[in-house]
Order: structure tokens, then sequence, then C-alpha cells
């Protein structure tokens, strides 16, 4: 009995390595690498983001004036009696400012952006005057808002859909910041993101979570979620008052996908008290949007419309399940060879499970390397290992090798590579060139491989599989599997496995054991650790020798590691 059960364990355990993606399926949320890089480089995908978009991601934002309480009610009649400060902050491309200016003709507005793309389409807007809009770029987090405005002369400060982009534990130095520029008993009109909200839901189910509540999207900017009882100890703590507090609720419909969306979010107005001392008004003084049930679903009590949310279409993607769109068509120079491939850029890399529908740096550097070296690949056979839609690596070494077979394990990627081949490459390299679907671990499909080349192969490229840990032990076993026996071939050299990629979830130490499992020993890597090795060749480091491009590679945390059985 106890043989059948190991029998059908050992079954198991098969079926689920055929089965095995390169990503992961666990929760763990984003790696403390991504966290640091998203943070870095914040400002960098907002300004990509408005280089896609320009101004026509959000609506233009008429609701100012009737979709606050009875607090904000008096200070847009302020709006109209006097010749008021605004600060617009998070301006983005002007969808708050423009109708504002135009409703309010003797306003003027301070609007800030640490996008200078975004700032530039403020000022390309056809209604841009100095007179009226003092348009800046500005990190809240970092610089001085005093620098640019005076300090206590902002009457209002609008922030809608912004303080969600920044770090909590940064939300502080934004409010401090304000508050330099706002008058005593000037106001703060919010507009973000609420728990619970729909979008939350689908970035939680797709690993995408930073910390609590903190999350990336699939274009690299992030959103917090907000409760009110957070919201308001963060303002308190902050020296502000709440005047009025209100969730949201509204129902988005998709009829061609007869699906029902719940969107939420909180609306709020605080106060900067005329003393030093701020609390919160008591809960009967706070005008709170009640909510009501129907059907079971929360709704607004107050009649809203379409303007009321602000949806993106990357927003709309994670809502509605929509795939990301691969008709973009990426240009990738090498080495003096130039490839125009279809996929997706990297701003999908949370949002989209299939990690082979992009380019990555490791690719980059290795079709470098590959196309600087020709002597690598020459005259060889060679496996490339979860070689994506570009195949890059695989079309420059179909230039000089014998044979090149280029394999992924999904099928999404296998369609548009079996689509970019043909369209970068001239017949006589083109027929040295095989695509063939190979998932690590399934024997069916290294069975196939071999049928291609029975000699086994020289070079065994992978470049940016080795991140999730239950698929490193498919990985060197396929490897192992394929890799040619013949030691003795072209002179001195040897078989070799060639990793190239940037160590995230899977340690080195941990690599290096499961290599050691397989009957792989690390020969060489770059860059190197310094510590003296008998068996180093230096073989890696000559691939850079005099090249010039090792240092544009040296600050992206690649590495390549040599190995051979």
């Amino acid at each position: 009995m106890a043989s059948e059960e190991q029998k059908l364990s050992q079954l198991q355990q098969q079926q689920q390595s055929s089965k095995l993606q390169i990503y992961s399926n666990c929760n763990t949320g984003i790696s403390d690498f991504w966290k640091d890089k998203y943070e870095r480089e914040a400002k960098k995908y907002w300004d990509i983001f408005y280089k896609r978009h320009q101004n026509k991601f959000f609506k233009d934002r008429h609701y100012l004036d009737k979709e606050w309480g009875s607090t904000s009610k008096v200070v847009l009649e302020w709006l109209i009696l006097c010749y008021l400060m605004h600060l617009q902050v998070g301006c983005g491309a002007g969808n708050t400012i423009y109708p504002l200016i135009a409703t309010y003709p003797d306003i003027f507005v301070h609007a800030c952006d640490f996008s200078p793309r975004a700032v530039e389409l403020v000022k390309s807007h056809e209604d841009f005057k100095l007179e009226r809009v003092n348009a800046f770029v500005c990190d809240l987090t970092e610089d001085d808002l005093c620098k640019h405005i005076l300090p206590s002369s902002v009457d209002i400060v609008t922030m809608i859909f912004v303080l969600s982009a920044v770090a909590p534990e940064k939300m502080p130095l934004v409010l401090q910041n304000i508050r330099k520029i706002l008058k005593p008993n000037g106001f703060v009109l919010l507009r973000d993101y609420a728990t619970g909200d729909l979008a939350q839901e689908r970035l939680t189910c797709k690993d995408q979570k930073i910390c609590e509540n903190f999350y990336v999207r699939g274009d690299g900017t992030r959103a917090f979620y907000f409760s009110e009882e957070y919201l308001t100890s963060l303002f308190v703590e902050n020296g502000f008052d709440v005047g009025e507090m209100g969730l949201c609720c509204k129902q988005v419909e998709n009829r061609s996908r007869e699906l029902v969306m719940n969107r939420r979010w909180i609306q709020a107005v605080f106060r900067l008290p005329s003393d030093n001392i701020s609390c919160v008004s008591k809960c009967t003084n706070v005008g709170v949007i009640k909510e009501s049930k129907s059907n079971g679903v929360k709704t607004s009590s107050k009649p809203t419309d379409d303007s009321d949310v602000d949806i993106s279409d990357s927003i709309a993607a994670e809502m509605f399940g929509v795939s990301p769109s691969v008709d973009e068509i990426i240009k990738v120079d090498i080495g003096g060879h130039s490839f125009r491939v279809r996929g997706l850029t990297k701003d999908y890399q949370h949002t989209c499970k299939s990690t082979g529908l992009m380019l990555w740096e490791s690719a980059r550097l290795m079709s470098v390397v590959l196309a600087e070296n020709p002597s690598i690949v020459a005259g060889r056979r060679v496996l490339e290992l979860g070689c994506g839609c570009s195949g890059i690596c695989s079309m420059i070494a179909a230039r000089y090798a014998d044979l090149v077979v280029a394999t992924d394990g999904d099928t999404k990627a296998l369609d548009l590579l079996n689509q970019n081949v043909p369209l970068n490459l001239k017949e006589s390299i083109l027929c040295k060139l095989v695509t063939r679907r190979l998932e690590w671990g399934n024997k069916n499909h290294i069975q196939e491989i071999k049928q291609i080349n029975s000699n086994g192969f020289e070079v065994i490229i992978g470049t940016d599989v080795a991140y999730v840990a239950e698929a490193i032990s498919p990985l060197f076993e396929t490897a192992r599997e394929l890799i040619s026996t013949n030691t003795g071939i072209q002179g001195d050299f040897k078989p070799a496995l060639i990793l190239c990629h940037v160590f995230r979830r899977v340690d080195e130490m941990s690599l290096l054991s499961t290599a050691s499992q397989f009957g792989f020993r690390l020969v060489d890597r770059w860059p190197s650790d310094g510590k003296p090795n008998n068996s180093t060749q230096s073989i890696v480091k000559s691939w850079f020798s005099e090249k010039g491009y090792e240092e544009e590679f040296q600050n992206m945390a690649l590495n390549i590691m040599y190995f051979q059985t």
C-alpha cells in the first residue's frame, strides 16, 4: 500500500514539474530589490507614464465646485469673491488646473509635479499663461516648496489622487512641506483611493503588494489605498484639522464583458488651524457621505456621474482583466545589428503573468556580449532556455553558430517569437534557427529537442531565468540533459552553461548548491567577486576587455555565471 502511495506522489510531482512556469504562483509581494527600484525611480516611471499618455489619460475634472460638502462650498464662495492663491499638488497634465481657471477667472494657480514631462504638458496647454499659472517641477518628499512659493501665501491646496503615489513613510514629509506655504485657516481638498477598491483587490491577486495597502501597478507607478482612520491620523499628526471626510462608492459597468465593478475613493477637506493646536472635528460636524446597499453592493448616497471616477487605461485593464496589447514594436540596436520586435515593455512586468513577453536587460547584455564576441558560439550548437518573445540572443547567435534552438515554455511568447524571427533574419541565417516549446523538466519536450540535435549543445544560454526557487532544479536538470558530453571538441573548449540575471528571489548560494547537485560547477563570473580561485580562467572578463560597453551595464545589478560540467 505504501508503495502505491509513493508511486502516486511521484506521478503528481512529475505532473507538477511538467507544468512549471518561470514566474512564481505564490503571493509573496514585491521583493526588496524591486521595492527599492520603484522608490528610487518613481520619477522615471511617472515620466514614462506622461510620455505615453500625454494629456489624454484623465478626463478634465470639472467636479471641484460641486463634489465637496459644506466646507468646500464656503471655500469656493471665496474663490468667486476673492483673488485667491491656489496650489495644485501633483498637477499632472493640467486636467484640474484649466477647468478651475476657466470657472474662476481671477484665481492664480501654482502647479507642481515631480514629472518634468507632466509640467511641460501643463505649459504647452493652449490656455497656459504665466500671469495665471506657475508650473514647476518639485518632489514634495525632498524639495522645499518655499523655493517656488512664498511661505504662508496659499489659500487652498488640492490633492487629487496624488498622495497615494507617495510611499507611506514619506507622506508626513509631503504634508509638512504643504504646511509651510499654506495660510492659517487654509484648506486642503483631497480625493484619493480607498481600501477595498476593486483595483486594490486585483493588484493583491497579482502579487504586486509593496507593503500594507501599497501596491505597484503594471506600468511601475504606485498606489496607496487609504482607510478613513489612516487618513485622519496622518493629517491630525501633521497639524491639520479634519473638516469633512466621506467614503464614495460607485459602480462601473463594462457592458460588453457583462461585468459590474465597484470603485471606492475617499473625499476630504482638511484645515490648517491658526494656532498650533490641531484637533479633529466632532463626528456630528464631519460631513460623511453615507453608504447605502443595493443588491449587496455599496453605492454613494450622493448622485454622481461618469466624471466622478478617474479611470486610466492601466487601471481599467486591472479592473476588467484585460491583457495589455502586444502591438508595440520595440526597436533594439545591438552591436551594429538592428532588430524590431513585437512585445511588451517592462512597464507591464507585474501586471502580465507572462514574463516572456518582455525584453529584459539581462537579454540585452547577453546579446551585446555575443555580438561583440562571436567566438563564443561560432561553429557550435547553441540552446537558449527561456528565450521569450524577442529571441535576441538566439538571433545574434544564429549569425555565427551552426545551429540555434530557441526555447520557451510560454506558448504566447513562442507565438510572438515565431513572428519576430522571420522579420529580422535573412533566409540564409533563418534556416539555422529553430524554435521549440520547452518546459523545464518535461521529459517529452526534452526528447523532442534531442531529436533535433542528438549530440547535445556546446553552449546553453539563459537570461533572467533563475529568479523563482521552484524553477531552479528543473532548470539545471534540463540543462544537464541537453548539454554536450563531448569535452574534447574544438581544442580546449568545454561545453558551457551561461546564465545572465539579477539576483532576486533566489540567492547565489542556493543557485550554486542546486547547480552542484546536477554536476555543474562555476568556472567564471562577471563582475568578479575579487576572491582568489584557481579554477577561474577569466573567460567572462575577456568578453569585456577594451570593448567599451562594460560600464553601461555595471550599475544594473546584472551578473553573468559561467558553468561547466
